[in-house]
C-alpha cells in the first residue's frame, strides 16, 4: 500500500460524501481511506458505512468523541501505507491531485514531506485565497519555516508525510490548532521537504468551524506553540507574526499573554513593544481596535 488517506469525520453530514468522492475520484489506485467518526451526533456514522460497504477501500472507525487530534490519530495507528495524508471531511480535493503528488514521490523518494496548494477558506466573504507554491526543496527545516514561511500554512491537510515520521509523535488531544504543535516535531525527523505546485486542496470556510470559533484557550495554546518554535528558529516577520497571536490573545482575554522577548523592531509594534513593553502595547491596540 503505497498511500493512506485518513479522513476525520464529526458534525459534517452535508459535506462528508463530496469530501470522499473527491477523493475516491482521484484515480490513484495504490491507496486506501480510513474514516474516523469520532462520534458524530448527527447521519455520518451510517454515511460512513454506506460509503465502506459501496467502496472496497474504505476503511471505518467509530470511536467514542476525543476531538480532531484523537480522530487523526486513531488514522494514523491504522494506516498501512507508506505515506500518509490528512483531508477534514468538510473539504474536498480537487481532480487528479494524489496522483500527481505520487508521481513526484516516486521520481523523489528521498522526500520526507510534500507539500501542495490549497485554496483558503472558501466562501469566506473576505478572506478567500489561493496559496500556490513553487517547486522548492529545503533539507533546512529553519528555512523552510522562516523563508518559506510555513508557519502561515502550518496546516495538517495539505501535504504528502512519510509515515514513519509519525512513530512517536502524534497530535495533540482535547485542543484545537494542533497541526501547529505537531508540524515542528515531524520536521525535526525530516531530512527533505518539498513543495511543489501540483495538486489543490480545498478548504472550505466553516463558521461554526475550530478556526471561527476559536477560544481564548485555543489562541494562548496556539501562542504557546509558536514560542516554542521561537526558541529555535526566529526572525523579524515570524517574530511580527506572533506579536499579532499575542495581541489577539489579550484582545479576547484581557490576560497579557507571556511571549520570548527577541531584539526586532522594523514595524510599527515591533517598535512600540520595545518602547513600552508589552503589556502596553496589548492596551493601546486594544483601545485603536474599539475606535477603528
Amino acid at each position: 500500500m503505497k498511500l493512506t488517506v485518513v479522513i476525520p469525520v464529526f458534525n459534517t453530514e452535508k459535506t462528508l460524501r463530496r469530501c470522499v468522492e473527491s477523493v475516491l475520484g482521484q484515480n490513484y489506485p495504490g491507496m486506501e481511506v480510513i474514516l474516523v467518526d469520532d462520534e458524530s451526533p448527527d447521519a455520518c456514522p451510517q454515511i460512513c458505512n454506506d460509503l465502506a460497504e459501496a467502496n472496497a477501500g474504505i476503511r471505518v472507525v467509530h470511536q467514542r468523541h476525543g476531538g480532531l487530534g484523537c480522530a487523526r490519530n486513531t488514522g494514523i495507528v491504522l494506516a498501512r501505507g507508506e505515506y500518509i495524508t490528512f483531508v477534514d471531511s468538510d473539504d474536498a480535493l480537487a481532480p487528479g491531485t494524489l496522483a500527481g503528488l505520487m508521481k513526484i514521490i516516486d521520481t523523489h523518494p528521498e522526500y520526507d514531506l510534500l507539500e501542495f496548494p490549497i485554496a483558503e477558506r472558501i466562501g469566506h466573504p473576505k478572506k478567500q485565497r489561493l496559496l500556490r507554491f513553487l517547486q522548492r526543496e529545503y533539507n533546512d527545516m529553519g528555512a523552510y519555516w522562516l523563508k518559506g514561511r510555513a508557519y502561515l500554512h502550518a496546516y495538517a491537510c495539505n501535504k504528502i508525510y512519510r509515515r514513519t515520521l509519525f512513530d512517536e509523535v502524534r497530535f495533540p488531544e482535547g485542543r484545537n490548532f494542533e497541526d501547529m504543535a505537531t508540524l515542528p516535531l515531524l520536521l525535526k525527523k525530516c531530512k527533505l521537504v518539498a513543495t511543489t505546485p501540483v495538486g489543490l486542496y480545498n478548504y472550505y470556510y466553516n463558521e461554526n468551524g475550530i478556526t471561527a470559533q476559536a477560544a481564548p484557550q485555543d489562541l494562548e495554546a496556539l501562542l504557546a506553540s509558536h514560542n516554542r518554535i521561537l526558541s529555535q528558529w526566529h526572525d523579524e516577520d515570524y517574530y511580527a507574526h506572533v506579536l499579532n497571536i499575542a495581541l489577539d490573545v489579550y484582545a479576547l482575554s484581557g490576560k497579557v499573554p507571556d511571549m520570548v522577548s527577541l531584539p526586532y523592531h522594523g514595524n510599527l509594534k515591533l517598535k512600540l513593544k520595545q518602547l513600552i513593553g508589552l503589556k502596553n502595547l496589548c492596551r493601546l491596540h486594544r483601545i485603536f481596535q474599539k475606535i477603528r
